[in-house]
């Protein structure tokens, strides 16, 4: 009963000062949907400023306001690609694909191993010898796939 009274009192004042205070919250705890329900409540204040419709009405028009506000930004911050200079950075058996390098173990079986960085990965391709020079042309998960170069 004191938030209606509140809003009785102030009005669209208070629907714009309580959207002020959901953006500074955002600073506080990031995530996006503070800032479109804060932005609601300014509207809201300035739909209210210009008409006066009964609380029950500026709580709907919130609502509504906030709802269509956030959907809005999922569907258009989840359609958005990021450019990125590096876009194999997390894909690091991505980045080996068309390199060079030398068996440290034979394939037997269509698996050995080969030194590439710091890190000794398994490969799989045909039976070679160790010394071999091979050439990366894939990835099944953290298998390299090899083929004689």
């Amino acid at each position: 009963m004191e938030v209606i009274g509140f809003l009785a009192e102030y009005g669209a004042w208070s629907w714009i000062v309580a959207g002020l205070i959901l953006l500074a919250l955002e600073l506080v705890v990031p995530g996006g949907y503070l800032v479109w329900t804060g932005v609601a409540g300014i509207l809201t204040g300035l739909i209210t400023l210009v008409q006066q419709p009964p609380w029950p009405v500026q709580w709907l028009i919130f609502g509504i306001l906030s709802l269509v506000s956030i959907l809005a930004w999922i569907r258009i911050s989840r359609n958005r690609q990021e450019e990125s200079d590096r876009p194999l950075l997390n894909e690091r058996t991505q980045q080996f694909v068309g390199q060079e390098a030398v068996l440290d173990q034979p394939l037997i079986n269509g698996f050995g191993r080969l030194a590439l960085g710091d890190t000794v990965w398994r490969v799989s391709g045909p039976d070679l010898p160790a010394g071999q020079r091979v050439r990366i042309v894939g990835a099944d998960g953290n298998v390299l796939r090899v083929v004689t170069s």
